[in-house]
């Protein structure tokens, strides 16, 4: 067999602490070994965690980077989404391009070499993000895979014109369609008109969904239940739902059945849902993050993701999932090694399962989607915030850092 790469020496999760060699050719995974003979040529992971590529569900690449065009003042969702969509107006193409370009670059050389970005449309700001964010994917095929979720960040059906563009930017070739039902005069409206245009162009939904902590009400059962309904079970996202941080833990293992049951898969935004969450609160402030760990538990599948990137929804941000797991970590009290090696799987082969990638991990015959961290184990990459020193995507290199080093002085004689 003619190789073009070949990883040595790599610690492969799951597979204990024996390390491999990985040949590629033709920019799929041709042979995985304790020792491949060959002359091609080598990456030294030196028992370095390998690991695929992280699995990025939920970011925004449209409205990253605009802090210098809005004003920061109460840290309010309901002034974020005012903020962006005075900012929105003043969007170009390429001027969403370019901001776009660079939280993109970072997302790559954080080790994301898929992602689904969610893309707002609306009469506001018609379809120019749209075709900016293609246009990256196009342009940045060759370092990341990435998905497009066109969405009404303002509503739907109180927005008279947003229906129309988002079945044009689907016609244009959207990957899937996403809601925003608790900005929508009409929730339950709203949601069952996104599953009638899926149902329309036969693609997957991913909303934004019960983003606050009262949970005396919540639109997730009808998500469910319409997911039911339409037969859409493994093709249904919620991103956010705060309000599952604040059941009581019989009511959240009922939730976690119902959501495996209608094949319903949710995503935490740990930075954001912090950063919004509990603003009314002046003293012993609640966290917000949904115990996403547990529902896993249960049988839900879950992600970990980014959400917004330096804007008025979150403030700051450098695109790393693993610096996003970290932090849910600590927020979740997830400290053991079983805990920690979950949370690794909620930016890794959870969030695969929930994009429906069927050509994801370390396999014979799958593409060579590849990272390796400076690090022997997943649940130590989380612990130690680990960063990735290189990145193959399709058999071919696409980043690479060096490990830091110490310079000793030379000892005095």
């Amino acid at each position: 067999m003619t190789l073009d790469l070949v990883v040595r020496h790599a610690r492969i999760a799951g597979r204990g602490a024996d390390t491999f060699d990985i040949g590629i050719a033709g920019g799929k995974i041709a042979d995985i070994a304790p020792s491949i003979a060959t002359e091609a040529p080598e990456e030294e992971a030196g028992g370095r965690l390998v690991t695929p590529g992280f699995v990025e569900t939920h970011i925004h690449l449209d409205k990253s980077c605009i802090l210098d065009r809005c004003r920061l003042e109460q840290g309010s969702l309901q002034e974020a989404i005012a903020q962006v969509a005075a900012a929105k107006r003043g969007f170009t193409e390429d001027d969403v391009y370019r901001r776009g370009r660079r939280t993109l670059e970072n997302a790559i050389v954080h080790g994301t070499t898929r992602m689904r970005t969610h893309v707002e449309v609306d009469p506001r700001i018609g379809l120019k993000s749209f075709d900016a964010v293609r246009r990256l994917k196009r342009d940045y095929a060759w370092a990341i895979d990435l998905e497009i979720c066109v969405f009404p960040q303002e509503g739907l059906l109180n927005d008279p014109g947003a229906e129309e563009l988002l079945i044009e930017a689907c016609k244009k070739g959207a990957d899937l369609i996403g809601g925003c039902p608790y900005t929508d005069s009409d929730p339950h409206g709203q949601i069952a008109r996104i599953f009638e245009i899926a149902r329309r162009f036969d693609c997957d939904i991913d909303f934004h969904l019960d983003f606050d902590i009262d949970a005396s009400r919540m639109n997730l059962d009808e998500v469910c239940r319409q997911t039911e309904a339409h037969r859409f079970g493994g093709r249904v996202a919620v991103g956010h739902v705060t309000k599952l941080s604040a059941v009581p833990p019989e009511q959240l293992a009922a939730i976690a059945r119902r959501l495996a049951g209608a094949g319903v898969a949710v995503t935490v935004l740990p930075a954001t849902d912090l950063f919004l969450m509990g603003r009314e609160h002046d003293h012993n402030v609640p966290r917000g993050v949904a115990p996403v760990h547990k529902l896993a538990a249960h049988g839900v599948t879950c992600s970990l993701a980014t959400n917004n990137v330096l804007n008025p929804f979150t403030p700051f941000g450098d695109c790393s999932l693993v610096r996003m797991a970290n932090l849910y970590a600590n927020v979740a009290q997830a400290g053991t090694p079983d805990d920690l090696s979950v949370c690794f799987d909620l930016i890794t082969s959870q969030p695969a399962r929930l994009m429906n990638l069927r050509d994801y991990g370390i396999a014979v015959g799958n593409p060579a989607d590849l990272i390796v961290l400076d690090c022997g184990d997943a649940a130590m990459a989380v612990a130690e915030v680990s960063p990735p020193l290189l990145g193959i995507k399709r058999g071919r290199r696409s980043f690479a850092r060096e490990a830091p080093r110490l310079f000793r002085p030379a000892r005095e004689k």
